[in-house]
């Protein structure tokens, strides 16, 4: 028996996640049958695009879209998908979102699976079920998801995040991670079997290292704290200095401990995570386009010691420096 499926559209959703999610789940049982001269299987997937009203919509990309189904049309879905959508990490919510956040609910109520993809865990997150719970999404919408849904535990790190009773929430991280929770789906559903032709097929793997190695650490919390600011804006450009956190401390004329306090509560950082993380974003610069070595990348970014940014590096990043340099130098444009 096919799952029933409802990909969840919206003017906000991303049109390639979208259409990746439909064509990838109407291929399972197919297309490697058809490569291989062998008879279709019954689908697995009964994959439908569904808005609140079912009515065409232009979506952020400039793409008219037309719906299959409206929400509350049956079959009701065993499984809920919520593609990546595009708002303002920043704000809040969009109303808009809000007869999707209660339909998901219901749906999740009557014992729905429901799965997301980047910014679309925040819905979940209004459809409070992510409260107590971990949960990912993209490593640029993780400060929104914890600041307004303060019961979730944000595991920025991680790709994939399966939770709660019979894992029926699960959570996935940037919006090419639909590709995770795809091979996810088919091997639970479909069999892993299924899930290995699949990423053959369409030549697709798991991120096996986390998402860290794509963050910029440096985007974070929004604040109109000036003296935050002006202190931030001194570290960016000083943080390879010996004592940072202290000049700057005394730049604000302000205790060393107040000072601690107020960046904290303006930034969500220590002041000493803060510059670290520059040192961190500077040195991913520095092995995304040079060729210096990793410890003369080391001392430009402000260490005495190699050894305690390699370890520094790993940590944030989820990689050695070494490994991300390769990862990221493969982009580099080929001599002709």
């Amino acid at each position: 028996m096919s799952i029933k499926t409802a990909v969840i559209g919206s003017r906000f959703a991303g049109t390639s996640t979208l259409f990746s999610i439909l064509d990838v789940l109407a291929s399972v049982g197919r297309d490697w049958e058809m490569l291989h001269g062998l008879p279709s299987a019954e689908p697995n997937f009964a994959v439908s695009l569904r808005t609140v009203d079912a009515a065409p919509y232009w979506d952020i990309n400039g793409r008219k879209i037309t719906p299959d189904a409206a929400l509350t049309e049956d079959p009701e879905p065993d499984l809920i998908i919520v593609p990546d959508m595009h708002f303002d990490p920043a704000g809040g919510l969009p109303k808009e979102f809000i007869p999707m956040t209660d339909w998901i609910s219901n749906a999740y109520a009557r014992g729905a699976i429901v799965t997301s993809v980047c910014s679309g865990a925040l819905l979940l997150g209004a459809a409070g079920l992510l409260d107590g719970r971990e949960a990912t999404t993209h490593w640029g919408f993780a400060d929104m998801l914890g600041r307004n849904f303060p019961a979730v535990t944000v595991c920025r790190e991680r790709i994939l995040v399966p939770t709660g009773e019979g894992h029926r929430v699960v959570t996935a991280g940037g919006a090419s991670a639909w590709a995770d929770l795809m091979l996810y789906l088919i091997g639970r559903f479909a069999g892993t079997d299924a899930a290995r032709r699949i990423a053959k097929i369409y030549l697709i793997e798991p991120h096996g290292d986390g998402q860290l190695s794509y963050a910029s650490l440096t985007a974070g919390r929004q604040h109109d704290d000036q003296l935050v600011a002006e202190a931030q804006i001194w570290a960016a450009q000083n943080y390879d200095t010996p004592s940072p956190v202290a000049a700057m401390a005394r730049r604000s004329h302000l205790t060393e401990r107040g000072f601690h306090r107020r960046f904290k509560r303006a930034t969500g950082q220590a002041p000493a995570d803060y510059v670290q993380t520059l040192r961190i974003e500077e040195s991913k610069q520095l092995l995304e386009t040079t060729e210096m070595s990793i410890d003369d990348i080391s001392a430009e970014a402000g260490y005495t010691e190699p050894s305690s940014f390699r370890s520094a590096f790993r940590k944030r990043v989820g990689i050695s420096a070494s490994a991300y340099r390769k990862k990221w130098r493969a982009l580099a444009p080929v001599a002709l």
